[in-house]
């Protein structure tokens, strides 16, 4: 049974699915197991999956990797749920089916981890171009969140985010199907009391589409203004308040 389980969900993601997989071939830790969580895709995504199944097959690793299949386009939030009730390891990860990891990434990670004790980490990450060069943005990370700090900073970013099932129960970390489901997930968790603790390193290659950058920040815009309102349950007025600071970290982040 592998140490620490990656939850990959796949949509439509052909073109980068197999440049993320190698990134986790290449940790240096390599007690791993990478569960890929296919959502019903319409391009060639399933084809490059098996290319994939079929290389480590060959290579004698076919227990290091799994398909697993929604069955029906269900959504990222679900597709990561399929991933999180079927792990084995004790430690849960996340990587979106078109990000990269740094060969360090789980190393470090986990040392951090045992060294602050901690049930759920996140890591600093670089933005990068289509074709997964990073291009010297670099998100830096605080040294811990609580759900207070979380409400006014979304910088905790998916695939940089880690859990340590011996320390918190996988119901907890389910997510819900709601618009940016992972932001929710993160205030869920830490509303439970729990800490989430930043590694400030660029351990993550986050791609972004230069061609929809203007339409995911006015649709970031609305999903948070959501979770505020119609998750939380908050007020116009705090609503308000912590997305102010939303915001003004979304731009710092950017320049």
């Amino acid at each position: 049974m592998a140490e620490v389980s990656v939850i990959i969900p796949v949509h439509n993601a052909g073109r980068f699915i197999e440049d993320t997989v190698r990134s986790v071939m290449a940790e240096t830790y390599s007690d791993w197991e990478i569960l890929l969580v296919e959502d019903h895709s319409t391009d060639n995504s399933l084809k490059c999956i098996g290319y994939i199944m079929e290389e480590f097959q060959t290579k004698g690793l076919e227990g290091r990797i799994r398909l697993l299949m929604t069955g029906e386009k269900r959504g990222a939030a679900a597709a990561r749920n399929v991933g999180i009730e079927a792990a084995e390891g004790r430690y849960i990860t996340f990587l979106d089916a078109d990000d990269l990891w740094e060969p360090p990434k789980l190393k470090m990670q986990l040392d951090f981890m045992h060294k602050m004790n901690a049930a759920f980490s996140f890591t600093g990450y670089e933005f990068a171009d289509e074709t997964g060069v990073g291009i010297d943005k670099i998100v830096r990370v605080p040294q811990k969140m609580s759900y207070k700090d979380a409400l006014k900073n979304t910088t905790i970013f998916t695939s940089t985010v880690m859990f340590d099932t011996a320390k918190i129960d996988k119901d907890i970390i389910m997510m819900p199907d709601v618009p940016s489901e992972d932001t929710a997930t993160w205030w869920k968790v830490l509303k439970e009391g729990y800490t989430a603790y930043g590694l400030n390193r660029p351990l993550t290659l986050y791609r972004r589409s230069s061609g929809t950058l203007s339409s995911n920040k006015n649709e970031a815009i609305k999903r948070i203004w959501n979770l505020y309102r119609n998750v939380e349950g908050m007020g116009i007025l705090r609503s308000a308040w912590c997305f102010s600071f939303y915001a003004l970290h979304a731009v710092w982040r950017r320049l």
